[in-house]
């Protein structure tokens, strides 16, 4: 009986978060620094990674890939490559929430803080990192055209300034700050459940 407990409150935790994931997506596409929305959904894939794992890490960035297809996030390289932005999406938030599970997991014993904290700079690492890297395998001859266009000499320079670069800090600064802070009073809200 105490195991169903346990996966009934896993599956609804996963689900609270799969909703709060959408949710600010939706939302946060209207929030933007340079071209792209800020991804403020980053927070709960961290959190639902610490609080249940890297398969809900996992999932977490899943739904957020979905959702960014969705919401038109992803509009100005659909044209450009249907199969290619739908891979870099996908795997940029599926391996960010997996990555950020997993570093989390590898780190709690020792100090829970520092696990969370890790995980909050390896999840917009490895997001950012696999956009990058799928600009770089897909995207490569409009990306140089854009570079061009903005008066960037180097298309690397233009991919880590114009494309990621104030959306890269903000994401990590928010994520460090705010992911411990929210798994913090999860903890103290399970703590004082159970006394």
């Amino acid at each position: 009986m105490k195991s169903k407990r346990i996966e009934t409150r896993v599956l609804t935790g996963v689900a609270i978060f799969t909703a709060i994931v959408v949710v600010l997506q939706l939302l946060g596409s209207f929030v933007r620094f340079g071209p792209f929305s800020v991804s403020l959904v980053l927070i709960p894939i961290v959190v639902g990674a610490a609080m249940y794992g890297a398969g809900a890490g996992a999932w977490l960035g899943f739904v957020f890939g979905m959702a960014v297809l969705l919401s038109g996030d992803a509009a100005a390289f659909l044209p450009i490559s249907p199969l290619g932005t739908v891979v870099t999406v996908l795997a940029k938030g599926t391996l960010a929430g997996l990555c950020a599970g997993l570093v989390f997991r590898l780190l709690e014993k020792k100090n829970t803080y520092v696990a969370v904290v890790a995980s909050a700079i390896v999840c917009p690492v490895v997001n950012t990192g696999v956009f990058l890297l799928g600009c770089f395998l897909f995207f490569m001859e409009t990306i140089s055209q854009w570079a061009a266009g903005s008066g960037f000499e180097n298309v690397g320079t233009y991919m880590i300034v114009g494309l990621v670069g104030l959306n890269f800090v903000f994401e990590l600064i928010v994520d460090i700050v705010l992911s411990p802070i929210v798994v913090r009073l999860i903890n103290i809200g399970k703590k004082g459940k159970a006394a």
